[in-house]
């Protein structure tokens, strides 16, 4: 892998553009680009281990040939979608919030939110996502379109390169950021078929002042750059794809519904058997079953052969009892939540907080890090404030109004021994509401009319 140093030494030779060749390459050599390649198809509902396997037939000399006869079903299933969506929105999705209103504002406003969640679902697919503070809004790079460039004495990214390309035969554009600014290049084929890249414009500041004019039109005024570097890291717990090691699951649950749905459609509970046809072989054999298949009548050429058929009983049960663990295994693996463990009305709020509990675990891991991602996007343009998230989750309504009521009136009990704000906060705290909600009630102008807001609430 490069690093900041080895681009500083590149500078200095004046070989940054050849810098920029070979960093780019080693980067899509790398087992985090080719991880987060495969995790974004799987996000997309798409299954590159499935999708490559192909059925084949053998000649009675032994060659291997394409099975083009039997159902070849290739069903890729949604789960690492969901799992992915649901730890996202479970944590980012009722947005962050601020101690001071403006904050967010001076972060782009609500798309902030929509660029956060973005921000950690490619986390999650590539161990790392980059985002980059443009002033008065947050753009995001995924791993397969940035190469990091850490300094090798502390580890820390002092530098990277952002790569995009709209097709295989159109320029690659790359830009290179650094701590002072940034720089455009274009990568173009050159005569020998190889790549040339050209800079397209000087270095630039990441603030700028452009000025309009009716003669002169828009033109560079001024420019200053942010206090540090202003691309900031957002690393998933474990610092890698999400789709390591959970790859495997997913493969074998796909493998295993795909070769039911073959099984059902192949055997059409009906099976042949030809007797006295020692000379077909496989490719022989499959065409005979398709042409049954298609035409539903077949001639036997040779003297004395005869085709008999059979109904046949697919195997399923051992194969929805695979599946089942699979998904219930995939769920434990992936810490979220199974709403089958807590499906129907009667499951009580222990019940439904034990559920939780695996995820509510991940999640806390995840928002050390999305917080500590927040800081440093505060941090680029020099904000003192704290981020906080809200999290939503599936309660029994009806048990949890009931547990309110008996501690609201628990606490109305207590009037004889406490003053009336002392009641009224401990009515607040039965009904989880906050200091402040509990000091608008306060403020009110009766006793009586404080409880019956309190109820109200």
């Amino acid at each position: 892998m490069k690093t900041f140093q080895d681009m500083l030494a590149a500078a200095r030779e004046g070989s940054l553009a050849d810098f920029l060749r070979e960093a780019i390459l080693d980067h899509k050599l790398s087992a985090e680009y080719r991880n987060a390649i495969e995790a974004a198809a799987y996000w997309r509902n798409e299954n590159p281990t499935i999708s490559r396997y192909r059925k084949l037939l053998y000649t009675i000399s032994g060659k291997a040939v394409p099975d083009n006869y039997s159902a070849n079903f290739k069903i890729a299933s949604n789960v690492y979608f969901r799992f992915v969506t649901q730890t996202v929105q479970y944590l980012l999705g009722n947005g962050a919030l601020f101690d001071n209103p403006e904050t967010k504002k001076r972060l782009g406003g609500n798309s902030f939110d929509l660029k956060l969640q973005y921000a950690l679902t490619m986390a999650l697919n590539g161990g790392v996502s980059f985002g980059l503070m443009n002033y008065d809004r947050l753009e995001v790079f995924g791993i397969t379109e940035f190469v990091p460039l850490y300094d090798e004495e502390n580890g820390a990214l002092s530098a990277g390169i952002r790569f995009w390309q709209i097709d295989s035969d159109k320029p690659m554009r790359v830009t290179l950021y650094e701590s002072d600014g940034y720089t455009d290049y274009i990568c173009k084929r050159s005569g020998s078929d190889s790549e040339a890249f050209e800079q397209m414009s000087k270095k630039r500041p990441y603030k700028q002042t452009v000025v309009q004019s009716e003669f002169e039109g828009s033109r560079l005024h001024d420019g200053e750059n942010y206090p540090g570097f202003p691309i900031v890291p957002l690393y998933s717990p474990r610092r890698q794809s999400s789709i390591v090691g959970f790859r495997r699951q997913i493969d074998c649950y796909d493998l295993i519904e795909s070769g039911l749905a073959n099984d059902i459609d192949d055997a059409s509970m009906i099976y042949w058997t030809i007797s006295n046809a020692g000379g077909m072989d496989d490719i022989d054999l499959a065409k005979f079953v398709e042409h049954m298949k298609t035409v539903k009548a077949a001639v036997v050429d040779e003297d004395g052969a005869k085709a008999e058929s059979h109904t046949v009983d697919v195997p399923y049960e051992s194969r929805e009892t695979m599946l089942a663990r699979l998904e219930s295994e995939m769920y434990r693996d992936f810490m979220v939540l199974n709403l089958d463990m807590i499906s129907g009305g009667s499951s009580t709020a222990t019940a439904i907080k034990a559920a939780y509990e695996p995820m509510n675990l991940y999640s806390n891991m995840l928002e050390a890090n999305v917080l500590e991602f927040v800081e440093g996007l505060l941090s680029v343009l020099e904000i003192s404030d704290s981020c906080r998230f809200k999290r939503d989750s599936i309660v029994n309504e009806l048990e949890s109004a009931r547990t309110a009521q008996t501690r609201v009136s628990t606490a109305l009990l207590l009037r004889g021994l406490f003053d009336d704000e002392t009641v009224i906060r401990l009515c607040a705290r039965a009904l989880d509401l906050s200091d402040e909600d509990a000091d608008r009630i306060i403020s009110k102008a009766s006793v009586t009319s404080q409880v019956l807001s309190l109820e109200t609430e």
